[in-house]
């Protein structure tokens, strides 16, 4: 009996589900005459919504720009593998939404203050998009120890003249180790008379770079057979740079409101010791947090200061 009473059961249910496709066809057909020639004034908001989903893309291939510097020299867009190098790169940061978003957001910080120490010590102002690659304008530590913005080694750090200590460490200082690069740049433009070198030495180093140049007999980062991340490097500072020009040429939007503005700050001038930092900050209206963000250089809960020495000190406007 039971089995009887399922079967019925089932064929109702065939019955319902047939009935209510024929229902819907006889919809779509009607919908379908009432919007011929009526389109827009007739056919509902939901059904709009749908077509302009169908039609959304996930990805698409992006243009490579005609022409391109770098540091006022061309880059040789006609050679086919330079191109399809700057097409990779160009495709991955421009599919890293989060990453390049914030990219973009941190730069609108941090560029301005960097601008005017490239200018001042005769570095083309390009190379403010190189910590872009380096650290996305964050106070990471890298694998090999790399520390800060640019991404300085301790003992690279110290030789360009920042203070590294157990209680100080100016490579997190963004500003100061601003100048620092600064001053490797400049060394290795003297060295090589190219910027694109230059840059590529940034992260192969002088030595290593100098290297390949004198084994492959040539003179062009272009035309240098190098390892995969060097090979890559100069190519992903071209990419960052042409989005960070031209957002919207590769599908970015971002409100001007949304980017990070310089934080108003005041200066002390510390020549004495501090004991605690915690009731340092507490003292003049602040809190350790803020001073911790507004000076990642301190790196302990003291500051001892020698005889003749002074630091300045961060603190809300």
């Amino acid at each position: 009996m039971s089995s009887i009473l399922s079967v019925l059961v089932l064929v109702v249910l065939i019955l319902d589900i047939s009935r209510t496709n024929q229902r819907l066809s006889e919809l779509e057909e009607e919908l379908r005459k009432r919007t011929v020639g009526h389109e827009d004034a007739h056919v509902p908001t939901e059904v709009h919504r749908a077509d302009e989903e169908s039609e959304r893309l996930a990805a698409v291939s992006l243009d490579i720009p005609e022409k391109l510097s770098f540091a006022g020299e061309p880059v040789p867009l006609d050679v086919t593998d330079v191109r399809e190098r700057l097409d990779r790169e160009l495709h991955i940061n421009s599919y890293l939404h989060n990453s390049t978003i914030f990219i973009m957001k941190r730069a609108a910080r941090w560029l301005p203050q960097m601008e005017p120490i490239l200018k001042e010590h005769g570095i083309p102002e390009d190379f403010k998009y190189l910590p872009l690659i380096e650290s996305a304008l964050l106070n990471d530590v890298s694998p090999k120890n790399a520390v800060g913005f640019w991404q300085i080694l301790k003992s690279s750090g110290k030789e360009l003249g920042l203070e590294i200590t157990n209680e100080v460490d100016e490579r997190y200082d963004p500003l100061k180790a601003t100048v620092a690069a600064c001053k490797y740049l400049k060394k290795a433009h003297a060295k090589f008379g190219n910027w694109a070198l230059v840059a590529a030495s940034y992260n192969r180093g002088m030595a290593g770079l100098q290297k390949a140049i004198d084994k492959q007999k040539v003179g062009s980062y272009y035309d240098l057979f190098l390892n995969e991340e060097t090979s890559r490097y100069v190519f992903r500072l071209l990419a960052i740079k042409e989005i960070i020009e031209h957002p919207a040429r590769y599908g970015f939007k971002v409100d001007s409101t949304h980017l990070y503005q310089p934080e108003p700050v005041r200066y002390i001038e510390v020549k004495q010791p501090i004991k605690s930092l915690v009731d340092f900050s507490l003292s003049h209206g602040a809190n350790y947090k803020v001073l911790k963000k507004l000076n990642p250089w301190l790196r302990d809960e003291k500051l001892m200061v020698r005889k003749g020495k002074t630091y300045r000190i961060a603190l809300p406007a």
